[in-house]
């Protein structure tokens, strides 16, 4: 300690803390941010569902790093009138643009009692890693795994598809490579996953040491599954190379089209092969909760590992990504890390092992896990199932007006919820990349684009449990709408919506 700090003169701690000198003006002023917060997701069809942000706006947050206090009042305000108007718009019924789950107000305010205990989920002896392991309990129960298997929660998928190439790396490796590295043996491991897949996971093999080179993206059916004989038939081509085939990768639910791989005869390939057999189901995988598209997922509880996200299909709100293995030893042999400061005992605080900070990279992890048992104990797997099943209902319904209208083009067979089509037009990729634009920055919807064979797509992923067919309709007409004008040679005219109204009325 420097001379400096040692003789300065030790000040009264309530001069110093950060708790609240009136606690029921913050009282007041919390509920009032509350009570705002149900009211913008209850009222929420009334606002655009994306705005662009005006400049002034965005400069507001290129100021300086505050020196002083402030009065909490204003900083919300700045919140209401700033922030909130200019939001991505998942939580509108009108999102359709990437596969974004809506949140709930449980979710929300379980959010805020998690925020309220600021627990540490890293480790050690207490209720909220009870949560967690409840949570990995009932997980297992969801895909049929083995009491033996572990789970823990992440920020998304992306990190769960990283984290299942490590224990899929050291299981094929030993325990050594964690110390000396790739190199070796390790320079020889090859991965396979089909050219439809997330590019999350060529992303975890650069991370990872292999290098994405190592990754063999396997060609896809009619129906963007990946081919399984083209599959058997590479992994025999590396093995005779002198490779060592080590991992597949399977999709629950495809980034472009929400397709989903023969997860059974991938099972059974890995089981011949002595392959890890992962499977990504960032939100496909929580299908298995309606009993009408579970059959679609069989071979998942096959899988030596799984990764999805809670916070998709399953609504909780963001970030609740999950990482499921089958074995839990192989899990925390790719992770557990022993230190003299996280030194186990049998009882005291530092009770409890196994740790989650022994089964993943993070020592400092927050309480997601609450807001996904809120949202499970809250509305139970029957009544999610339900939700799920409803946006496949809806994309068959926008499927349906699709095929009705002859200005319409359906780009690829619509499996789950995700609706890829396009306006026809003589020029259909900038005509459609013009739509879509168009058709956010009215905020009456917000659709994406993918490429399917190098044709540009409209792509529709309804994931939203407020979505319904008033929505359905109003993109449909947006579409149609704005497509029409910009195929015509006057197509200067744009759609106008009101300027959405801070949040605070």
């Amino acid at each position: 300690m420097t001379r400096a700090l040692r003789e300065a003169p030790l000040r009264p701690a309530s001069s110093e803390t950060l708790d609240p000198k009136d606690w029921d003006e913050i009282r007041a002023q919390g509920h009032r941010m509350l009570d705002d917060m149900l009211d913008y997701a209850a009222n929420i069809r009334k606002r655009p569902v994306w705005q662009p942000i005006p400049e002034e706006v965005r400069a507001r947050f290129r100021a300086e790093l505050p020196r002083t206090a402030s009065d909490l009042a204003d900083v919300y305000k700045e919140f209401t009138d700033c922030i909130v108007p200019y939001a991505t718009g998942n939580v509108h019924p009108g999102f359709m643009g990437w596969v974004h789950g809506g949140g709930s107000a449980v979710g929300m305010l379980a959010e805020m009692l998690a925020a309220g205990l600021n627990a540490n989920l890293g480790g050690r002896d207490h209720m909220p890693i009870e949560v967690e392991r409840q949570i990995v309990a009932w997980t297992r129960q969801m895909f049929g795994f083995p009491d033996g298997a572990s789970g823990i929660f992440v920020t998304g998928t992306s990190m769960a598809n990283l984290m299942a190439v490590l224990v899929a790396r050291t299981h094929a490796a030993g325990r050594l490579v964690r110390q000396h590295g790739v190199g070796g043996e390790g320079t020889s491991l090859t991965a396979y996953t089909s050219t439809a897949a997330h590019g999350c996971i060529s992303k975890a093999m650069d991370i990872a040491g292999l290098g994405s080179d190592a990754l063999r993206c396997i060609g896809i059916d009619r129906c963007h599954r990946i081919d399984v004989a083209a599959l058997r038939a590479r992994i025999a081509q590396d093995r005779g190379a002198g490779l060592k085939p080590f991992l597949v990768v399977g999709s629950a639910g495809t980034v472009d089209i929400g397709a989903i791989d023969d997860l059974k005869a991938l099972s059974a390939l890995c089981k011949e092969e002595g392959l890890w057999f992962h499977v990504d189901g960032a939100f496909g995988a929580l299908g298995i909760l309606s009993p009408a598209l579970a059959p679609l997922l069989a071979g998942i509880e096959d899988a030596d590992s799984i990764a999805l996200d809670f916070h998709k299909w399953g609504q909780v709100p963001y970030d609740a990504g999950f990482l499921m293995v089958r074995d839990g030893e192989r899990h925390r042999d790719a992770f557990a890390a022993p230190a003299a400061y996280l030194r186990r005992e049998t009882r005291g605080l530092a009770a409890g092992s196994v740790w989650p900070c022994d089964l993943g990279p993070d020592l400092s992890r927050g309480f997601r896990a609450l807001k996904t048992w809120f949202t499970l104990k809250t509305y139970g797997t029957e009544k999610l199932g339900a939700v799920i099943a409803r946006t496949c209902a809806l994309a068959g319904y926008l499927e349906a007006r699709i095929l009705a209208e002859p200005r319409l083009e359906l780009m690829a067979p619509v499996q789950l919820n995700i609706v890829c089509f396009r306006y026809r037009a003589d020029n259909p990729n900038r005509i459609n990349g013009d739509i879509v634009i168009d058709v956010q920055e009215s905020g009456i919807a917000a659709p994406s684009t993918t490429l399917l064979d190098g044709e540009l797509a409209i792509r529709a992923a309804i994931v939203n449990h407020r979505t319904d067919t008033c929505d359905i309709d109003a993109l449909m007409s947006a579409v149609l709408e704005f497509g029409g004008r910009r195929a015509s040679p006057d197509n200067g005219l744009v759609l106008q919506v009101e300027a959405s109204p801070p949040l605070s009325m």
